[in-house]
This record gives C-alpha cells, sequence and structure tokens, in this order.
C-alpha cells in the first residue's frame, strides 16, 4: 500500500518476501549478491585511457573520456566477463585470506607524498579483480600485480605464486596523516562492487556509501552496479586533497565517476556522477549509504544480549528545502519498511549515529559510539525527488539491513542520462548547521498506566521523546513551551511537554491509540509561542511492531 502524508510517502511491501532484500554484509557482497557483479570491461593489456601528459589530468579531459566510454558502453549490450582467478584464489577460505597482507613499504606513492595507496588482494570473496589505473604519461596506465606485493602468512603459504601478474587487485585503501604527523591513517577503502567507506579523526569504520543504488527493495530484486575500473592522480607531495576517477557498470547501467577526497575534521568527498542507462529503470538511488540498526532505546522486543544497543546508525536526517529539519529514527522491524520523505531540491540528507556515549553500548570490542555519521550535500539542481530509507529484517549484526538514498521523480529510461553532484561528509552529530534542539532519544512502551484497573491492549503506546540543544538551553522550567503534532490516523491523547531534572533536556510524551490495522505516521516539534525551536521529530509506526 501506499500514502501520502505531511510530504511524506510511505511504502509497505510486507507481502513480498524479506529474503529477497536481505543486505549482505560488505565482507560477503561478492557471494551473496548476485546481480550487477559481472561487467564487460577492457582488460589491462589493453589500457583504457592515457592523458597526454601529467598536466592534463587536472582538467576535464580524462573525465570526459571515462564518461565518453560509459556512454558509449551503455549502447551495448551488457556482457559479463570470466573473471581471469586461478581455482585456489577462488575457493580460499577466510583464515587464508586475512593472512595475506599488504607489505606497508610497497604501497604506491610511499613516502613520496602525504597520500599512500595499499592493495587488496584478489580472491576468497572477491574473485572479480578490478583494474586499477595510474594518471600519468606512461606507456603503461594500469597497475601490475605483483606477488611481492604481499606477505603470505601461515596458511596462505601455500598461495604465494599463485595469481597471474595480469589478475588485478579486489580493491584498494588510501592512508593519511588524519590523527597525527608521525603516522599515516587508513581512512578511505575501496572494495566490493561500488561500495566504499570513509572516516575522520578518531571515528572507526562503520556505515558504507555506494556509487549507485537499482531497485533497491523491488520485487525483482536489487542490482549492484559495479566499479570496475579507477584512475589514480598522483598527488603532488603537500597536496592535501587527492582525485580519482572510476568506471561504473552493470546491466541497467554505466557510469563515470569523479571522487576529491579531502582528509580533515570532518573528512569530504567531492563526487560528480555522470550516468547512462542501458534500459529503463524501475528506481535508481543517488548518493546511497547503507549502515547496521540491530536494536536501540526505541526497540519494542526483548533483546537477549548484554548490550543495550548495538548498530551503526540510529536514524535519517534530513534538511529539506524548506528550512526544516526531519530526524526519522531507524527501527529493525518484523518485515521490510519503506518509507519516504518529498522534497524539490533537499538541503542535505543522511544516516546518523547521534547516540556518542559508550554506556549506552557497553561494547569494547565494536565500539559503536565510534562508528561515523555521513551526511550527503547536493550540488546543482536535484529537482523533485524523495529521501527513502529502507529497513530491512534482521537478526545478526553482520547484515547491513539500513538503506537510504535519494530518489529522483524522473525516471531513467534507456539512451538517458544525467549527472549529479554532491559532497559526501563523515562525521560525529556535531558538524550539521542544524542550530535548532536535536531528538537525542525515542522509547516506546505500553499505554498502561500504574495499577490501572482495566488497562487498554498491548496496541495502545506510549511515545517519549527527549529533545536537547539550541534555543532549549536558555528556557525555565516553566517556560510554555509546547509540542505541535500531526498524524495519519489513530488517536493521540495525553500530549505534554515537561523539563527534565538535567536543566537541559526537554520531553514531549503521548499516547497512540491506533486506528485497526492502519499504519500511524507522525510528526512533532516543539515550539514558544509561534517560535519553533526543534528538529521535526518522524516516525512511522507499525500495527506489528510488538
Amino acid at each position: 500500500m501506499s500514502m501520502l502524508f505531511n510530504n511524506t510517502r510511505f511504502e509497505c511491501t510486507s507481502k513480498v518476501g524479506s529474503r529477497l532484500f536481505r543486505r549482505c554484509a560488505l565482507t560477503a557482497l561478492a557471494l551473496s549478491c548476485a546481480l550487477g557483479l559481472n561487467v564487460y570491461a577492457q582488460q589491462p593489456s589493453q589500457p583504457a585511457v592515457a592523458p597526454a601528459s601529467a598536466t592534463e589530468i587536472a582538467q576535464p579531459a580524462l573525465f570526459d573520456a571515462i564518461a565518453s566510454r560509459a556512454k558509449l558502453l551503455a549502447r551495448r549490450e551488457y556482457k559479463p566477463i570470466q573473471a581471469n582467478i586461478p581455482e585456489a584464489l577462488a575457493n580460499m577460505n577466510y583464515d587464508q585470506y586475512r593472512s595475506i597482507r599488504f607489505r606497508p613499504e610497497s604501497s604506491l606513492w610511499h613516502n613520496e607524498s602525504l597520500f599512500e595507496l595499499q592493495l587488496f588482494h584478489p580472491g576468497f570473496l572477491y574473485r572479480e579483480p578490478v583494474i586499477l589505473h595510474m594518471a600519468t604519461d606512461g606507456p603503461d596506465s594500469f597497475v601490475q600485480f605483483k606477488q611481492e606485493y604481499f606477505n603470505y602468512d601461515g596458511p596462505a603459504a601455500p598461495l604465494a605464486g599463485v595469481a597471474p601478474n595480469n589478475i588485478g587487485f579486489a580493491g584498494f585503501r588510501i592512508h593519511y596523516p588524519l590523527n597525527s604527523n608521525e603516522y599515516k591513517d587508513e581512512f578511505v577503502v575501496f572494495q566490493g562492487a561500488s561500495y566504499f567507506r570513509m572516516v575522520g579523526p578518531g571515528l572507526a569504520y562503520g556505515l558504507s556509501a555506494r556509487g549507485l543504488a537499482i531497485d533497491t527493495a523491488e520485487p525483482k530484486g536489487e542490482e549492484f552496479p559495479v566499479f570496475r575500473e579507477f584512475w589514480l592522480v598522483k598527488p603532488n607531495p603537500t597536496d592535501t586533497r587527492m582525485v580519482m576517477y572510476a568506471l561504473l557498470d552493470s546491466p541497467s547501467v554505466t557510469g563515470a565517476y569523479r571522487f576529491e577526497v579531502i582528509p580533515g575534521a570532518p573528512t569530504e568527498m567531492a563526487i560528480e556522477a555522470r550516468i547512462f542507462a542501458r534500459k529503463d529503470i524501475l528506481k535508481v538511488g543517488i548518493a546511497p549509504l547503507t549502515s547496521m540498526y540491530m536494536w536501540g532505546e526505541n526497540h519494542t522486543r526483548f533483546v537477549d544480549d548484554f548490550r543495550p544497543e548495538v548498530h551503526d546508525s540510529d536514524g535519517l536526517l534530513m534538511a529539506a528545502s524548506n528550512g526544516e529539519w526531519i530526524w526519522r529514527p531507524i527501527s529493525n522491524h518484523r518485515q521490510l519498511r519503506v518509507s519516504s520523505m518529498l522534497d524539490t531540491n533537499p538541503k542535505g540528507f543522511g544516516l546518523l549515529q547521534r547516540d556518542r556515549d559508550f554506556d549506552h553500548y557497553m561494547d569494547m570490542e565494536s565500539r559503536y559510539e565510534k562508528r561515523p555519521s555521513m551526511w550527503v550535500i547536493p550540488e546543482g539542481d536535484w529537482g523533485k525527488g524523495r529521501a527513502e530509507l529502507v529497513e530491512i529484517p534482521s537478526d545478526s549484526e553482520t547484515n547491513d539491513n539500513i538503506v537510504a538514498y535519494w530518489v529522483p521523480s524522473k525516471a531513467m529510461k534507456a539512451g538517458s542520462s544525467a549527472t549529479y553532484k554532491y559532497r559526501l561528509r563523515t562525521m560525529d552529530d556535531h558538524v550539521i548547521e542544524n542550530t535548532g534542539a536535536k531528538v537525542i532519544r525515542t522509547r516506546i512502551g505500553w499505554g498502561a498506566n500504574p495499577g490501572q484497573a482495566n488497562p487498554p491492549p498491548p496496541s495502545k503506546r506510549k511515545f517519549v521523546i527527549d529533545f536537547r540543544g539550541g534555543e532549549l538551553d536558555n528556557l525555565s522550567a516553566d517556560s510554555p513551551l509546547v509540542a505541535e503534532m500531526q498524524k495519519s490516523a489513530g488517536t493521540i491523547s495525553e500530549l505534554v511537554v515537561r523539563q527534565l531534572p538535567d536543566g537541559r533536556t526537554w520531553r514531549a510524551s503521548f499516547k497512540l491509540e491506533p486506528e485497526g490495522n492502519k499504519v500511524a505516521d507522525m510528526r512533532l516539534f516543539l515550539k514558544l509561542r509561534d517560535q519553533r525551536l526543534s528538529e521535526v521529530w518522524s516516525y512511522v509506526w507499525y500495527p506489528d511492531a510488538i
């Protein structure tokens, strides 16, 4: 079913088996995602694009050449290629793969730049290596695989010498002195389909970004485009930015991508994507983000685990074009859920890890309080569309079960093309231009009162939403603060706002009595007379949530 409420489009596809949409963990992507992993790509023995000089790589010529190739490729029938990987590498186990270690002294640009690249060995789950090119004026633009780049330790020792020299790599990671001048930290990784991750100072890897999402959460199954080739531009010795290009391909689409990596606090990536449709595409997801959510403060079912919360992200934030900041907490539902927020030329959206308190996770290994948030800042005219949130049922924190992206209202037809520019920012929650009060937690429970003679049914729920920051810090406890609320279905009662004993936090609480099996799409924000003081809390309550 589908409905539109308060600029929010909601879709429920619960009749479709959620197993079709189970997000595989990043490390298992190559095995469990069947579509889009094989592409027609030029082999290393046939260099695809070679700029005339080092000066030219700073100009649009190289990017234009890759885009022209992507456009030409989109006119041809999709032809998957056979991976040139020996059986021993394809069938190695996890212990063997993790025992193959790249030698830091073999890093690209070692001691020649602030940036260094380390390479991933092909094999195990990564059976379709990518081609890496050096964007120079040399006769051979591709990076040759060499056995001496790697140490084959322990169980991997029998695999030394197995890989041919033209096999390519499984991906790469970028190092930079992010946290100190004495050590170059790994802060960007490209590995698996079009997935990549990045972090800022003091943060640990968590959610991932992708080049493109195709037909996510659609009944016919999702297609995963792949970055098949990269062109790496060598930075000058003191450069604090790095540029690279990529060719993307899949059965439905091709694309040329430009990435400008800007490490710092926060770390950013300026991205331009030129995409070309091979055939009609039902749904294109621009700037997709993929994360994990198992349980948190708004979870309504018992979890037999010592950790109070387990998640890489806890909400979707959107900066709408009308000035609203909308916060939608994430949930791990019993069934696949898809919800959307409509807009024209949004100012930004992203998946955030807003809770930074270790005591809320108690996990010394995973350190979820250090997982980064990721924020998308559109540039130029993105037009009408929707920010879509996909919540996939999951019973394991190794599954990436949360996806968010922008869906343009204009569908892509075969032969059409589109260009999107945006900045991707990875950070903690304190580097976003939202100056109003923020939702810091959402809690949900049974709507009965203690000792109530005739308690209501379990379907009646009590919601508690706590706000902090902005002008709320300057209000006294007796300020006439109220909550303005809208809902699509059900009956709301006992809506009150009060200050908590800490003197900093304000709580809005209410009870919801659902209307049969109707979904309740709710919006709530705090205001003082005619002045709005908080972001919008947005939540969809499903009757099967308890």
